[in-house]
Order: C-alpha cells, then sequence, then structure tokens
C-alpha cells in the first residue's frame, strides 16, 4: 500500500473486556466489510490483522491479532486505521461523501467572502461536523445541506451559509 493514498476506515477506542478486544469507531459505510476476519489494515506503524469482529449493541467489538490482553489492547487506543484509496468502493448517493474529499476544500461564504480551508471531518454521535479554519482558528461547521448547501469536490470548493453566531466567539 506505499504507493496508494491511505483513507482512515476507522479508529480504535478503549479495550473491551481482558483478552485484548477492543472499540473500534468505524469511518466507513459498510463496517461488517472493512472489519471481516482476514482483513489487513495500514497503520501509522505495523499493520493489523482482523482475528474477529462482532457487534455488542452499537459498538464494534474487534479483537487484532497479537493483541491477547487488556494492556495490549489499551496501547492500540487511538490508532487510525487505514485501506489503500484504490480498495474504496463508489458512492452510490450524490450528496454522500469520503473525509479525504473533503479535507482540504476552500470555504467560503454564500455571498463569496473566503473563510479558509477545511482541516478536518468530525463524526459526532448527533451530527457530522467540518471543522473549517476561520481567521486562524478552527471552528466546528454542522455538515448539513442548510448550512453547507454546496460542496464541489471537482472545483475544490464548499460553500457555508452561516446561521448568525456561528462563528462568534
Amino acid at each position: 500500500m506505499a504507493d496508494d493514498e491511505l483513507l482512515v476506515v476507522g479508529r480504535v477506542g478503549p479495550p473491551h473486556g481482558v483478552r485484548g478486544a477492543v472499540i473500534v469507531q468505524p469511518f466507513t459505510d459498510d463496517p461488517d466489510e472493512r472489519f471481516a476476519a482476514g482483513v489487513v489494515l495500514a497503520t501509522s506503524a505495523d499493520p493489523l490483522t482482523v482475528e474477529t469482529a462482532r457487534w455488542h449493541g452499537n459498538r464494534l467489538v474487534v479483537q487484532f491479532h497479537g493483541a491477547t490482553d487488556r494492556a495490549a489492547a489499551a496501547r492500540l487506543r487511538g490508532v487510525e486505521l487505514f485501506v489503500a484509496a484504490s480498495d474504496r468502493p463508489p458512492l452510490g448517493d450524490p450528496d454522500d461523501f469520503y473525509d479525504t474529499d473533503l479535507v482540504g476544500l476552500a470555504a467560503s461564504t454564500v455571498d463569496g467572502r473566503p473563510l479558509g480551508p477545511v482541516r478536518d471531518v468530525v463524526h459526532a454521535p448527533a451530527s457530522d461536523y467540518l471543522v473549517v479554519e476561520v481567521e486562524g482558528r478552527d471552528r466546528l461547521v454542522p455538515f448539513v445541506a442548510a448550512v453547507v448547501p454546496t460542496v464541489d469536490v471537482a472545483g475544490g470548493r464548499v460553500v457555508i451559509d452561516p446561521p448568525e453566531g456561528l462563528f462568534e466567539l
């Protein structure tokens, strides 16, 4: 995967139990496929191989090869999990975007005032947010059509219609 762009598909969370399993926050529309037994995921260090994955309520519990106890699982906390961009499936809905397609887009208001670049995408339980650098500070922008009416990946821009007070301290 060294010659291919890498995409984040999840982040390791806290340990689950005492046998090395961890909670994984998936950033993919098909976590059952991405975290199936035998799948090898790249990390910033050594790759991790999924031994098992199961759902515990609405949380994904993954056992990685070599993580056999709670201490090993705890050392994995915060690790981002990647796949090659060439492995990403096409999106079916034109209003769906991969995070990596959004990061780096130039943000401006509906009246054309430049705001700054999109720095990140935050997936919160209730909503997704764009992290936009505005006047040197990162601001969270709700990623909903009413606030972000235009996303032009090919054109490298996103248009924001900020409600009053969105960028105020």
